[in-house]
């Protein structure tokens, strides 16, 4: 290690390490922004709607209702911004081919979950290779968003149920799981996997993680499974 360089460091136990099911957020943990955030830029509200969505991610804000505010207020756009959106300001986090790539080819299932919206996390997922998606529907009526989101809202307890249910119908133990998320409605999930990882989280979340990525990218959670990276696949 070079001088001043910084890493993180798992502790755990060295049976198990290697995980059969991955639950992963999307937004600022596989790709880097907040898709919402992005999308209020083009009807100039993103000041307005990125002060929301931070609050939200701190746990100052119930997330469910944040999200139906931020929402509302993008009734009447023109929905063909969304495909725009992707395609201008979606980047794939580094470390996320990898991650999901080498899980997959090793015989674990991936899965994407998060409480933005299917428009942006399906293609997501189908790029990075995800063997499913759960998102929440933007709702559209006459090629403008409508300003409200199909129910139930995918939050922090479905989020949860995903972890849980993807365990259960694969016969996998709690302790075969992995989830990494960054916000608050990630930590419910987190807390329940065998591996819980707040990547480049906020600071609540970061605080009841059982480990944190503050330095690398995703492939560090290729390396906390003891996987080497002459195996990882790109």
């Amino acid at each position: 290690m070079l001088e001043g360089e910084s890493f993180d460091v798992f502790v755990q136990p060295l049976a198990g390490r290697e995980k059969r099911l991955l639950v992963a957020d999307m937004d600022s943990t596989m790709i880097t922004v907040e898709c919402i955030d992005e999308l209020a830029e083009y009807a100039g509200l993103k000041p307005e709607i990125a002060a929301i969505t931070e609050a939200a991610m701190r746990g100052e804000l119930n997330f469910e209702g944040a999200l139906d505010a931020r929402v509302a207020l993008l009734a009447g756009l023109d929905a063909s911004v969304i495909d725009r959106c992707l395609a201008e300001r979606v980047r794939i986090m580094p470390g996320a081919y990898e991650l999901v790539r080498t899980m997959r080819a090793r015989g674990g299932r991936c899965v994407l979950v998060s409480g933005g919206f299917t428009r942006f996390a399906e293609p997501v997922g189908h790029e990075i290779g995800f063997d499913r998606v759960v998102a929440n529907e933007l709702l559209i009526e006459d090629g403008r968003l409508t300003g409200a989101v199909a129910k139930p809202v995918v939050g922090a307890d479905a989020k949860l149920s995903v972890l849980r249910g993807e365990a259960e119908a694969l016969g996998f133990d709690p302790s075969q799981t992995l989830a990494v998320g960054d916000g608050a409605n990630d930590l419910p999930m987190i807390q329940a996997a065998g591996l819980g990882v707040a990547y480049r989280a906020k600071p609540i979340v970061a605080a009841a993680a059982g480990a944190r990525v503050e330095h690398g990218d995703l492939g560090a959670l290729l390396w906390a499974q003891g996987i080497p990276r002459s195996e990882w696949v790109s």
